[in-house]
This record gives C-alpha cells, structure tokens and sequence, in this order.
C-alpha cells in the first residue's frame, strides 16, 4: 500500500473510531480505551479497536440501544469525515459494526424489514447528531489524538471529551 492511501486510511480509521468513542461517552459508557493500531491476535481482522463499559441498571432493551448507536456511530462519522452519505450495510470495512448493530437489533425488531428500516432510521438520527459542532470538533480532536498517539488509554480519552462535552 503506497504512503498516501496508509495515511488516508489511518485518518478515516481515527475518525471511525472517535465516533464510537464520542457516542458511547454521551450515552454514559465509561470508554476504556481505542486504538488505531489493534492487535490482530484477539478476534478478527481490525483497522481500529474502541472498549467501552457500560454501568449497570439500564434496561435490556435500552442498553441494546445504547450499544446499537455506538456501533453505527463509527460509520457515520466516517460518512460525514468522507462527506459521502453511505449505507452502512453495504462498506466492506464496516461489515463488522453492521453485522454486530443487526444481531442487537434482532430482539427489538423481529421482522426483518422493520429491523433495516429502524437500522436506517438511527443511522439518519445519528448523522444529525454527529454533525453537531460540539459533537463533530469533539470527533475532529479525539481522530487528532489518535493520529498522533495510535492508542488512547480512559485519560486520555477523558481529558479531550471533557473539553468538548
């Protein structure tokens, strides 16, 4: 892979990520750490790895919400960074993130053309969202600092979202 697709891809990876992270920091999840550069001896093939622990007493129901959002958030954000609205159902590298947000969505949404329609629904609601200015300058930091670092540990992480949250 020649210099300049590695570091376009680095960038939209950053991005990816910092939308996982800066969701799932708004829906009250403790982000752990993220990484643009994961280990590849733990699961499958990844250009990005963001862990987040959820605190306990939600609702079943509205935890599965709450991890569906966080999943689409990555693709969105990399859909706004692109300035290309995409489907999320159908990039080979957010194969993952839509697979994971259509099992969760399985117990809500049982027919499963009411399930790609709600899927479709969150991932418009997302890309309001994300396009926020505080939300969006608060992706743009955290992909900075993932550029620059590779691997964020829970303060770092904490100390850009607070700035911007």
């Amino acid at each position: 892979m020649n210099i300049a697709k590695q570091a376009n891809m680095e960038t939209l990876t950053a991005y990816h990520e910092a939308g996982h992270v800066i969701m799932a920091a708004c829906l009250g999840a403790d982000v752990q750490s993220v990484t643009i550069e994961p280990d590849h001896d733990d699961g499958p093939a990844r250009y990005g790895d963001t862990r987040a622990r959820w605190p306990l007493g939600f609702p079943a129901r509205e935890l599965r919400r709450r991890e569906i959002f966080v999943l689409l958030a990555g693709p969105v954000a990399e859909m706004i960074y692109r300035g290309e609205p995409l489907h999320p159902g159908f990039v080979p590298e957010w194969a993952d993130d839509w697979r994971q947000a259509w099992a969760l969505a399985e117990p809500l949404y049982r027919d499963p053309p009411a399930r790609l329609k709600q899927l479709e629904r969150l991932t418009r609601e997302l890309y309001q969202m994300l396009r926020d200015d505080r939300r969006w300058a608060a992706i743009a930091a955290l992909a900075d600092e993932l550029l620059a670092h590779e691997t964020l540990d829970e303060e770092m992480i904490a100390d850009v979202v607070a700035q911007w949250l």
